[in-house]
């Protein structure tokens, strides 16, 4: 038995897909803290506040629903055969999974700044930067379920 099929691929999927909803839960929320955290008052409780809820949802959340949703995401496309020079589609959603995990460096880079109190950005920005996030889901989305390519 090959090391990479001794789960079903049914079960793989279906992990693959609870790591990524929790991943996309905390993806769509993590911005929404920053637009309220940048109308806060640096040093109020109210930020002091926000500090512990990104840093909690970014490190207890979202990274390990990341790490594993490449896991299982690899372990389907590389483990149970998905992977193809024909599967086009398989390519782009790659390509905007890398995307979004460029996403979520970015709002950890964020979470950084507002520990630091060193934020710049306005709750406008935020408000803009949250919307990135649906867009690739999105395009992912109907990759994976129409493959249209």
């Amino acid at each position: 038995m090959d090391f990479l099929t001794f789960l079903p691929y049914e079960w793989t999927k279906a992990l693959h897909i609870i790591c990524v909803i929790t991943w996309m839960a905390g993806i769509f929320y993590l911005p929404r803290l920053f637009v309220y955290h940048a109308m806060s008052e640096v040093g109020s409780e109210k930020s002091e506040t926000f500090k512990v809820m990104e840093r909690k949802l970014l490190k207890g959340i979202m990274n390990p629903a990341l790490i594993a949703s490449w896991i299982f995401g690899l372990w389907l496309a590389f483990g149970h055969g998905i992977w193809s020079a024909d599967a086009i589609w398989l390519h782009i959603k790659f390509v905007l999974v890398s995307a979004m995990t460029g996403y979520h460096m970015i709002c950890a880079r964020h979470v950084r700044l507002f520990a630091a109190d060193a934020n710049q950005r306005s709750h406008i920005y935020f408000r803009y930067f949250n919307e990135v996030p649906t867009l690739l889901m999105l395009a992912i989305v109907i990759l994976a379920v129409v493959k249209p390519f």
